[in-house]
């Protein structure tokens, strides 16, 4: 289940671009779940643990994925942590809701991000109340965003 706690919250990893360059795991980028959410958002495709093909900047490092990519991939791999999904622009959500379909984690947003027009699931940490709707997320998460 995908849980997301809006507004300030305690023990959050801001700082997601950093956490990933000093925290990364070579064999992340071998997870196909992981490799499809670089395809997904940034368009790359994983060429070994060191290298990432980016249509628009060529060969890459790992740590120069875009911000969404790089939280994403934490919140996938580091399930016991929470990050600042605020790092994630809303082509991210779907990858959000399919983590959550997946495990549990829990996420902090300093924003309301759209979730789409699709039915899904999200807990909202700050009420208790699960959400199934941007119509039920939004007026809720706006008291805290």
């Amino acid at each position: 289940m995908l849980t997301a706690f809006f507004g300030d919250m305690d023990d959050v990893v801001y700082n997601t671009a950093a956490y990933f360059k000093y925290n990364l795991q070579p064999d992340w980028l071998e997870d196909p779940f992981v490799q499809q959410m670089i395809l997904g958002v940034d368009h790359s495709r994983v060429l070994g643990n060191g290298a990432i093909d980016s249509p628009v900047l060529g060969v890459i490092a790992p740590v120069s994925l875009s911000g969404g990519v790089k939280a994403l991939i934490l919140i996938d791999r580091v399930p016991d942590r929470v990050f600042n999904a605020s790092n994630c622009g809303d082509n991210c959500a779907k990858w959000l809701l399919r983590i959550g379909a997946r495990q549990d984690v829990t996420i902090n947003l300093r924003h309301i991000m759209d979730f789409g027009d699709e039915p899904f699931e999200l807990l909202v940490a700050n009420t208790g109340e699960l959400v199934t709707s941007m119509d039920e997320l939004v007026p809720i998460a706006g008291r805290y965003v």
